[in-house]
């Protein structure tokens, strides 16, 4: 794990993806990408949770911990989940009408 932290670059910052994250809905999501441009971050890495989520070391150094729903779900359900709000706050962010919020 010491590995992956070593190799996250300087202007990028973690995202866990967990169940005990916070809720956040898509305007939220399209917040939090405003603000991480705002701060010059270029990357942003999504890290899915396993069955026994997080190491604590992960929330310590992550830049965010973000909820994906209440109920769980495997990690190539979370994937997709995760790509289409990403793509939906990337919309918002543009003005464009594909959220009805």
């Amino acid at each position: 794990e010491e590995r992956y932290w070593k190799a996250v670059p300087p202007r990028c910052r973690v995202v866990l993806l967990d169940e005990r994250g916070q809720d956040v809905d898509s305007p939220g999501l399209a917040d939090w990408l405003e603000e991480g441009a705002r701060d010059g971050i270029i990357t942003l890495h999504f890290a899915i949770g396993g069955a026994y989520g997080h190491p604590p070391v992960a929330s310590d150094k992550a830049w965010k911990t973000l909820r994906l729903s209440r109920m769980v779900m495997n990690q190539a359900v979370a994937r997709v989940v995760m790509l289409e709000q990403l793509y939906r706050a990337c919309t918002i962010r543009a003005g464009e009408p594909y959220h009805h919020g």
